[in-house]
């Protein structure tokens, strides 16, 4: 089956600086995908290729098999990016509808309101909507196409966790249904929620694409915490393979990719140790590991 959304061999320069290095990227229907990296690594310029907002230096991008500047694409895809400047003395609804009379079979009105969450806010000035509610707003703009296909550049930056958590379900709702997203993520905890396939972009190139499990599992240390009686010194773990010790007041926290070998010789040397925990690494330690990587 032809993926939704392709870049092939894309390369973009700006002047002298090389923002995307020959990426190549495929994303099948109903799949939610996150693209995470840090800043400058060309997760926004990738988005913008597919939308036809820019054009790749060399190589090529597709949206349903078509050229992105292509009207019978752009009217299967939805966008959400950052800094969109909406205006603030249209009525919430009026700007619905204009945004709804863009495309062949838009969603109801009231369907839009719905998925934004602004039901009772449809006759409210845009210009008078709080932060969060404008970036609401711009979630039911990027649907009112009813799209297969939606694009969130960094969808919640500014939002507090429970507004984030909110927007979250809103996209799990249209995930769903069968749709398509593509998102830059700021937050990992985001990506981790949602998607089932991260792609990290490091350099302009892409350095992993996984299952967040198997990214998490690329990182094979685990985090080991206790408390120990008496308190142990650096000493104790000199011949041990641990990383990243600290020690607080008998509190001990270390990561290591053999923790049982670690606590089993910690208990043979006569430790008391309790409450013990040992966890897997998380999204974002797998994500600065793969970062670290030459």
């Amino acid at each position: 089956m032809e993926p939704v959304a392709e870049l092939s061999g894309a390369t973009k320069r700006y002047g002298g600086t090389l923002a995307l290095d020959g990426v190549d990227l495929a994303i099948p229907a109903g799949q939610v995908v996150a693209v995470l990296g840090p800043n400058g690594a060309g997760k926004t310029t990738a988005i913008s290729l597919l939308l036809g907002l820019r054009r790749p230096t060399a190589g090529r991008a597709r949206l349903f098999g078509l050229d992105p500047r292509d009207r019978r694409a752009r009217s299967r895809c939805g966008a959400m990016l950052q800094d969109t400047q909406l205006p603030g003395q249209l009525k919430v609804r009026e700007l619905i509808d204009l945004f709804r009379s863009y495309y062949p079979a838009p969603l109801p009105r009231d369907d839009v309101l719905e998925v934004a969450g602004l039901a009772e806010r449809t006759d409210a000035l845009v210009g008078g909507l709080s932060g969060g509610q404008k970036q609401r707003l711009q979630f039911g703009l990027a649907v009112c196409g009813d799209p297969d296909l939606l694009f969130l550049d960094e969808p919640t930056v500014g939002m507090d966790v429970e507004a984030r958590r909110a927007f979250w379900d809103r996209m799990r709702r249209f995930a769903e249904a069968g749709r398509t997203i593509l998102l830059t993520a700021h937050y990992l905890e985001e990506a981790d929620a949602l998607a089932e396939r991260i792609v990290v972009v490091q350099r302009g190139r892409i350095v992993a694409d996984a299952p967040p499990a198997a990214l998490k599992a690329r990182v094979g240390d685990k985090r080991v915490s206790f408390l120990a009686e008496p308190p142990l010194g650096p000493e104790a773990f000199a011949d041990l393979l641990v990383r990243e010790l600290r020690l607080d007041h008998g509190r001990v926290r270390f990561s290591s990719p053999e923790p049982e070998r670690v606590l089993r010789e910690l208990f043979a040397r006569g430790a008391a140790l309790r409450d013990l925990e040992v966890v897997g690494v998380g999204l974002e330690d797998a994500i600065l590991a793969l970062a670290a990587e030459p």
